[in-house]
C-alpha cells in the first residue's frame, strides 16, 4: 500500500492511526557500583524519572559478571514525556533510522553513542559519557484488549500494525528519514 493511501485511511478512520505506547531508554554497563550510579544519575537527568536497575540472569566468568549483579538500568516513558524525549533522541541521530531497525509489528530501536549528542545536554566531567539504546513501541487505539484484566482477548490480524505503517507514521509525524 502506498504511503498516501495509508495516510488517507488514517484520516477516514482514527482507530487505524498509530500512536506511541512507550519509549524505553536502556543503558548497559559491564560492572555495577560507581559506573552504575553515574549512569543512573545521567538517565534521571535526561528523562526526569528514576531509573530501574536490571540484574544479570546468569554468571559469565569471562566478562566478570555474577548472577544477580546489577549490570544495566532503564527508564520507561509514556505519554507526553515519551514524545518529548523521542524528539530529542531523534535529533541526536540526525533524524535518520535504518529500515532494518523496524520489526514486523511496527516497533523500532536505535542507539545513541554518547548522551551529550542529545540537544540541550551538557557534559559533566564527574559523570562521564554513556551510550544508550532507545526502544519505541507503537500501537493503535484498541490494543488495550490484550492487556486488560477482564475480558482479555487477541488483537485481530487486520488491526495489527505493520512495518510499513510504522515507517509512514514516523516519516509523517516526526520527519524521520528512513535509511537503507
Amino acid at each position: 500500500m502506498a504511503q498516501d493511501e495509508v495516510a488517507l485511511q488514517w484520516e477516514k478512520n482514527p482507530m487505524l492511526k498509530p500512536r506511541i505506547e512507550k519509549v524505553t531508554v536502556n543503558v548497559r554497563l559491564r560492572s555495577s557500583g560507581e559506573p552504575m550510579e553515574k549512569a543512573m544519575k545521567i538517565l534521571e537527568m535526561l528523562t526526569g524519572q528514576t531509573p530501574a536497575k536490571c540484574k544479570a540472569k546468569k554468571t559469565i566468568r569471562s566478562f566478570g559478571i555474577r548472577k544477580g549483579e546489577p549490570i544495566a538500568c532503564k527508564v520507561t516513558l509514556r505519554g507526553e514525556k515519551a514524545v518529548e524525549f523521542l524528539k530529542k533522541a531523534l535529533q541526536a541521530v540526525d533524524n535518520k533510522i535504518k529500515r532494518s531497525s523496524f520489526d514486523e509489528h511496527g516497533c523500532f530501536a536505535f542507539g545513541i553513542r554518547e548522551h551529550i549528542e542529545i540537544p540541550g545536554v551538557k557534559y559533566i566531567p564527574e559523570l562521564g559519557i554513556i551510550g544508550m539504546d532507545v526502544c519505541v513501541a507503537l500501537e493503535r487505539p484498541g490494543y488495550r484488549v490484550k492487556r486488560r484484566r477482564r475480558g482479555r482477548s487477541r488483537i485481530g490480524k487486520r488491526h495489527l500494525l505493520t512495518r510499513e505503517e510504522a515507517i509512514t507514521f514516523m516519516e509523517r509525524e516526526f520527519g524521520v528519514e528512513i535509511v537503507g
